[in-house]
């Protein structure tokens, strides 16, 4: 063991992808602690439309003949629009939006951006994960910082549900916790040469990069363990759609239920880059969210978890307002966001729909900062200083 590098070890042991933090803390202490009611823990759940959502089509202004005008094949009629207010409405396919509009859970920011925007996926992306100004590189994410100046005593305060870890979950001393499933992590922690390397740590105390190592090995086998223990203890009897998403809509209820430490979720979508054939792809991609989120809605709900749930769904770009040659649309700027929950306190429509007779360059206009919502989430739901973690002063939007 003496000579062997940390990232040969972590990728001989399977732990790549588990979720270590930067600087671990030795959890030994936390593995066989009681169970603990997180009933009245604020839970923030983030959901991500990657490859940049249409917003046009999900937040759809039916009576605007510019609209339609820019997409004879695409848009949605105004038929068979779910009408919010009489100038905009949901898709069809976004049952839930209409639902949690209706019973004042649902915030709809339109025209949500930044600066200087940028129409690259990864370089958009990064600066929604990072909370950056759009000619600035950060390597730490919004979340990852909050982590950070937080003093993380577990890896499983932030979870994403993927085999792999969002930049947004990243911090410079703290990370989150990439989990698919909790069962298939706990099987691979707990094969017989990940448990025998783990007994010899104390061999290895005084030799740092090693010690580093097994720390990191710990802190993932403890929180394998509890993650496992905890999904254990609430079933959900509600209907999920089949597939991917319904299982981690499900995987997430289950936990914040059963009363886990975890405090942030994070999910990932993806399949929103429509350059073509965009109704038949967006419509599956919507109905799949929009059932999987009720089921889930409804699990908080009857749990007497909803209150203390805020979510928050966003894409790192809209896209263009007239459609392309291909029945798509092409990579835009301004786009909407939602945030749902049974503490919101500006529900409906946070400002006006988007203005089509003036356009940027073809593109919606941006009108509000993505960091004001950042400002909001940290300042009012999560109750720490925005100003350290956003690194600038940003005004909050006063909807949680």
């Amino acid at each position: 063991m003496k000579n062997i590098s940390r990232r040969n070890f972590i990728k001989k042991t399977g732990l790549a992808t588990a979720g270590t933090m930067a600087v671990p803390l030795f959890l030994k202490a936390f593995e066989n602690r009681p169970f603990r009611d997180k009933k009245n823990q604020k839970k923030l759940i983030i959901i991500q439309f990657n490859g940049g959502n249409d917003g046009l089509n999900a937040v759809v202004p039916y009576t605007n003949d510019i609209y339609y005008k820019n997409r004879p094949s695409i848009a949605i009629p105004s038929t068979n629009v779910l009408k919010a207010t009489d100038t905009l409405g949901f898709n069809p396919n976004l049952k839930i939006l209409q639902s949690l509009y209706d019973d004042g859970s649902l915030s709809i920011i339109n025209n949500i951006g930044y600066p200087d925007p940028d129409r690259s996926h990864f370089r958009s992306m990064d600066i929604w994960h990072t909370a950056s100004n759009s000619n600035q590189f950060l390597s730490s994410g919004w979340l990852g910082r909050y982590l950070d100046n937080h003093q993380q005593r577990i890896a499983h305060q932030a979870i994403e549900i993927d085999d792999t870890l969002s930049l947004a979950l990243k911090g410079k001393r703290n990370h989150g916790f990439a989990m698919s499933n909790p069962y298939q992590l706990h099987k691979t922690t707990n094969n017989k040469i990940i448990q025998t390397v783990r007994q010899h740590h104390h061999d290895h105390e005084h030799e740092e990069a090693v010690a580093y190592l097994y720390k990191t090995l710990s802190n993932t086998i403890s929180s394998a363990d509890y993650l496992f223990e905890k999904s254990k203890v609430y079933r959900s009897t509600e209907t999920y759609p089949k597939g991917k998403l319904g299982k981690d809509f499900k995987q997430v209820a289950e936990l914040i239920i059963s009363g886990s430490d975890t405090q942030i979720y994070y999910l990932t979508i993806g399949g929103f880059d429509t350059h073509s054939n965009q109704v038949n792809q967006q419509n599956k991609l919507f109905k799949n969210y929009s059932e999987a989120l009720a089921a889930f809605v409804r699990d908080l709900k009857k749990n007497d978890h909803w209150n203390d749930s805020l979510i928050m769904t966003f894409s790192e770009f809209g896209r263009r307002v007239a459609e392309n040659g291909s029945k798509g649309t092409d990579h835009g700027k301004a786009n909407n966001l939602y945030l749902m929950g049974g503490s919101i306190k500006k529900a409906g429509f946070y400002n006006q729909g988007p203005n089509l007779d003036q356009l940027d360059n073809g593109d919606l206009s941006f009108e509000i900062d993505f960091r004001r919502v950042y400002a909001n989430i940290l300042n009012d739901w999560l109750q720490t200083d925005s100003v350290s973690i956003l690194q600038q002063s940003f005004r909050s939007l006063g909807i949680v």
